[in-house]
C-alpha cells in the first residue's frame, strides 16, 4: 500500500478534472509538482494511470479502477474527520458514568440535568454499584469516569474531590429523651446502631474511624442503601449512620434529629475517578470540569 494519502488525493482530483493544470489549480499547487506525484504514484505502484494528450490526461481503464476505490477511500476518511469534529464539538457520543444510587439521587442528579441541557446530543449511560465494583467497572472499561465516596486509594487512578459531605448519626422520637445530650463513640456503640452493608466505602470509613478511636461498632441492622437506613431511623428502630447532606429534608423537617457527638468524625469527600493511562474523551471531560467546577 502506498504509504502517502496526499499522492491519492492528488489522484482523485486529476481524475476528476482530467488535467494537471486544472488539479494544480483547485489544490494551489504547481502544475509539475501534481505531474511529479502522479508520477511517484504510477512508480510505486508499477501501473500507469493515466493516457497524456495535448489537451490533457485520460484514466487508463487501470486508473478508473482505482478512482472508484479511492474516491470511495477518501469520502470515508472525510466522513470520519467530521464525525472526530463532532465528538470534540459534543455534538454527539457518548458519557459512561460509574456512580452509586445514593451519590447519584443526591448529588449527581442535578449535574446530569445541566450537563444533558448544555449537550443534548451526548448519549448517558449510567451504571450502579458500590465504590469497589465501580472501580473494578473503570479498570475494565465498561465507564469512562466514576463519581464515588472517597478517599480511593489507587495509584492506577486520577482522583479530584467534587464536594465534602459529613457522616453523622440520626434518629426518631423513641430515643430523643435517650440522646437528649452530647454522647461518645463508645456511649453510641452501645445502642441498637444501623449501618450500610460492610462493602460500602462510607461504611469502612466510619468504622475505620470508630476503631482508631479504640471502639468496634457491631450494627443491629445493616442495609443495602442510604434512603434504607433513613427509614430504619425514622420507624424508631435504631440510630442510624447517614450522610449529614442527604439526610437534610429530614433534619429540617423535624422527622430525625441529629445525635451530638461528644467528637466529630472528619468530614470526607464526594469524588471523581478516571484511569491514568486513558485520555478523557471530550464528553467525560466536559463532564469531569462541571463537576469539579471548573
Amino acid at each position: 500500500m502506498v504509504s502517502k494519502l496526499d499522492l491519492y488525493r492528488i489522484f482523485c482530483v486529476v481524475g476528476k478534472k482530467e488535467s494537471f493544470s486544472g488539479a494544480a489549480k483547485e489544490l494551489f499547487m504547481t502544475q509539475p509538482a501534481i505531474s511529479q506525484s502522479i508520477m511517484q504514484l504510477e512508480k510505486e505502484l508499477d501501473t500507469r494511470l493515466f493516457n497524456r494528450t495535448p489537451k490533457g490526461v485520460t484514466l487508463t481503464n487501470e486508473g478508473s479502477l482505482l478512482l472508484e476505490y479511492v474516491n470511495s477511500a477518501i469520502n470515508l476518511i472525510e466522513i470520519g474527520e467530521e464525525k472526530i469534529a463532532e465528538f470534540k464539538n459534543l455534538t454527539t457520543g457518548e458519557l459512561r458514568i460509574g456512580v452509586g444510587d445514593t451519590i447519584s439521587k443526591y448529588f449527581l442528579l442535578p449535574q446530569l440535568e445541566a450537563f444533558r441541557t448544555r449537550y443534548p446530543n451526548i448519549k448517558l449511560k449510567i451504571e450502579n454499584g458500590t465504590t469497589d465494583e465501580l472501580i473494578s467497572f473503570l479498570k475494565s472499561g465498561e465507564v469512562d469516569i466514576v463519581v464515588c465516596n472517597l478517599p480511593v486509594s489507587d495509584t492506577s487512578l486520577n482522583v479530584t474531590s467534587c464536594m465534602d459531605i459529613h457522616d453523622t448519626f440520626v434518629y426518631g422520637d423513641k430515643y430523643r429523651k435517650l440522646l437528649a445530650r452530647p454522647v461518645s463513640f463508645r456511649e453510641l456503640a452501645k445502642l441498637p446502631l444501623i449501618f450500610l452493608e460492610p462493602s460500602s466505602n462510607s461504611r469502612k470509613y466510619v468504622e475505620e474511624h470508630f476503631l482508631s478511636e479504640g471502639v468496634k461498632i457491631s450494627p443491629e441492622f445493616e442495609l443495602g442503601s442510604h434512603d434504607l437506613v433513613v427509614e430504619f431511623a425514622r420507624m424508631n428502630m435504631g440510630i442510624a449512620c447517614v450522610t449529614r447532606e442527604f439526610t437534610k429534608d429530614y433534619l429540617e423537617s423535624g422527622v430525625l434529629h441529629e445525635v451530638q457527638l461528644t467528637k466529630q468524625i472528619p468530614h470526607r469527600s464526594i469524588g471523581v475517578c478516571s484511569l491514568k493511562s486513558v485520555p478523557l474523551s471530550p464528553a467525560s471531560t466536559r463532564f469531569w470540569e462541571l463537576l469539579v467546577g471548573k
